[in-house]
């Protein structure tokens, strides 16, 4: 089958909505379908490959490394008429996502839609919390005119059918085993972290941005220090919040942004990750710090709730008691024996997930859509 993605996020962008995409368009290729991107360009020199379409697209205010697409009507409708997808995914609600949709309903193109960022949330973190409900009818909107819209987890997949919102399906997500991976773990890397062999490092994996709750991972780590005074705390990634907390704490190590094996090996080095995000659709670094065997304290609700068993793996925060998060870091922390035991744990658990079969599911929705008889043949332009 032919099958169209567009995303307003996706490699040679670093996160984990661009990630997830790329995985997803990867895992149809495997098995036999042919897949077209349309995104954004995101750089002057960004090229295109063969399967990719660039539009124009805009960097996001304050938000360096990430972009709008431009609505691009004419573009798809004159691709789509060529060279006619059997069923498209929008992965994204922006402008480029918005038109993808309105051409395709057009074209009687059946659509599905992912759900991979809780705007409604980021309106708190960003100060206008009272726009949260508006947040939710835009996205409701968007969504309800799709044939499907994925989500990661039972408990999002309730809360929209909860919130008006059609057709949800849920789609358990997987990880790539073989590269977040234990054996991975470098001492010659942590030497250059300044971390000896016993020493603790904690890490951040992810955008440095206000909707992270990066304050209160900070708050945990230095009363950790308290008592491990050997600790060190990594970042990995970049963000508007990054030049802020190294001003304010210079024994910070910042590493950048990580990709594949690199990402792998910086999380395979650490000890802990206390993922302080509560705006997570998802959290797929939850899945990455089990896989790499990293004892990982996160508050109960996406990828945590559904796979982060507390006391077993890590810690698992109920609600928003931010004191319990840090006592977690700090018990976790100080506790070297009992951790070791729970990233091994989370490496053990996170083996039985199987990304091929998200490749499957994925195929499956798209093509369940396809054959659907609510979508019939293009109408006259």
């Amino acid at each position: 089958m032919r099958y169209c993605i567009v995303s307003e996020t996706y490699p040679p962008e670093v996160n984990g909505v661009a990630l997830t995409v790329q995985n997803l368009e990867r895992g149809l290729r495997v098995r036999g379908h042919e897949v077209d991107v349309v995104r954004p360009r995101q750089a002057a020199n960004d090229s295109a490959q063969a399967h990719e379409r660039l539009v124009p697209g805009w960097q996001i205010p304050r938000y360096p490394g990430m972009h709008f697409g431009w609505p691009a009507p004419r573009l798809l409708r004159r691709k789509w008429t060529l060279q006619r997808p059997d069923a498209i995914y929008v992965a994204t609600e922006g402008p480029l996502g918005w038109s993808a949709m309105r051409i395709a309903a057009e074209l009687g193109i059946p659509s599905a839609s992912g759900f991979h960022t809780r705007f409604d949330e980021y309106m708190r973190d960003y100060g206008v919390g009272f726009l949260q409900p508006l947040a939710v009818r835009w996205m409701r909107r968007f969504h309800n005119a799709s044939a499907a819209t994925i989500v990661p987890t039972c408990e999002l997949m309730e809360f929209l059918a909860g919130s008006g919102f059609d057709r949800v399906v849920h789609m358990p997500r997987a990880v790539d085993t073989v590269l977040f991976n234990p054996a991975r773990r470098d001492d010659a890397l942590r030497a250059e972290w300044g971390v000896g062999p016993d020493d603790l490092a904690a890490i951040n994996v992810g955008r440095i941005a206000a909707e992270k709750n990066l304050p209160l991972a900070i708050r945990a780590f230095r009363e950790l220090q308290k008592t491990r005074p050997d600790a060190k705390f990594v970042w990995v990634g970049d963000g508007p919040e990054r030049a802020t907390i190294a001003r304010d704490n210079p024994d910070f190590v910042f590493r950048g942004i990580r990709r594949g094996e690199d990402c792998a090996r910086h999380f395979a080095s650490a000890d802990l990750f206390p993922f302080s995000s509560r705006s997570e659709t998802f959290g797929n670094v939850t899945l990455e710090a089990m896989a790499s065997g990293v004892a990982t304290v996160a508050f109960r609700y996406g990828a945590a709730r559904e796979h982060l068993k507390d006391g077993v793996h890590g810690a698992s925060i109920e609600g928003r008691d931010d004191e319990a998060f840090v006592r977690a870091v700090c018990r976790i922390g100080t506790d070297d024996d009992a951790r070791r035991g729970m990233g091994g744990n989370a490496r053990e658990a996170i083996s039985r997930l199987n990304p091929a079969q998200v490749a499957a599911d994925f195929d499956d929705i798209l093509q369940r859509i396809a054959r659907s008889p609510r979508h019939g043949h293009a109408r006259a332009a």
